[in-house]
């Protein structure tokens, strides 16, 4: 998981709705660990001021699902970035589409070094 750079891991609810905040656009979302399930991931969206929370897991046989809206047909996904894909579109089940990624510090600092190079220029 630590390679999604929307993986934002242990944080808090408190603290994920406070990033979403930050980030302040309809369609803002990250993805942490549930504090209640181990093994199970939150999907948060940001939507008309409200956070809304999507339980992400994998199941047994490794497929990744989203507990979405009630009516909405499960679907299964191989990888988790396939799954982030999928919400991207209107109309799956989100209170909106997965828009703006809320990217990890871990992630954004990774980018910045290698378009520095390590010369401190910008790279190609």
């Amino acid at each position: 998981m630590e390679s999604v750079s929307i993986y934002h891991g242990n944080i808090g609810r408190e603290e994920g709705e406070r990033l979403l905040a930050t980030a302040g656009k309809d369609g803002s979302y990250l993805l942490r660990d549930s504090e209640s399930r181990p093994g199970v991931y939150c999907l948060c969206v940001l939507c008309q001021n409200l956070v809304y929370t999507y339980r992400v897991y994998q199941t047994e046989t490794g497929s990744w699902t989203a507990e979405t809206a009630p009516g909405v047909k499960k679907r299964l996904f191989r990888k988790i970035k396939n799954l982030i894909i999928a919400y991207q579109k209107p109309d799956q089940g989100l209170a909106t589409p997965l828009l703006y990624p809320v990217v990890t510090e871990h992630f954004l600092n990774a980018r910045d070094k290698k378009t520095k190079g390590e010369s401190g220029a910008l790279g190609p």
